[in-house]
């Protein structure tokens, strides 16, 4: 079991899902998130003060997946947040110890569907 998680454009979101629909891949979590990376932020002026903004808004995706489903999965987010531009994101896959449903006790790959 592994445990796949993105970090991409919000405006991709919509473009990600339907990529993880056409897979199969239906079960994930979606926060909001904050961060920089090689993009080092922007500057605007806000009431007539410059302002350096070096958090900017991103979309974390996290996925648990089964071991045959983590290549599709990495595709699917790849194919669906891909702009070519800096920004586009990151995707780690960590190992999943365990996972637990709670409605019916099930425990390991059952449990994640």
């Amino acid at each position: 079991m592994k445990l796949v998680t993105a970090y991409i454009k919000p405006e991709r979101l919509n473009a990600v899902k339907q990529e993880l629909y056409k897979r199969d891949i239906f079960k994930m979590s979606v926060t909001n998130a904050l961060g920089c990376g090689q993009q080092k932020g922007y500057h605007e002026s806000y009431r007539g003060v410059d302002v350096e903004v070096n958090l900017l808004k991103k979309v974390r995706i996290d996925i648990a997946v089964n071991d045959n489903f983590v290549a599709q999965t990495v595709e699917a987010l790849i194919a669906g947040a891909r702009t070519g531009q800096i920004g586009d994101g990151k995707i780690f896959v960590t190992n999943l110890e365990e996972c637990i449903r709670i409605r019916t006790g099930e425990n390991g790959t059952e449990a994640i569907g």
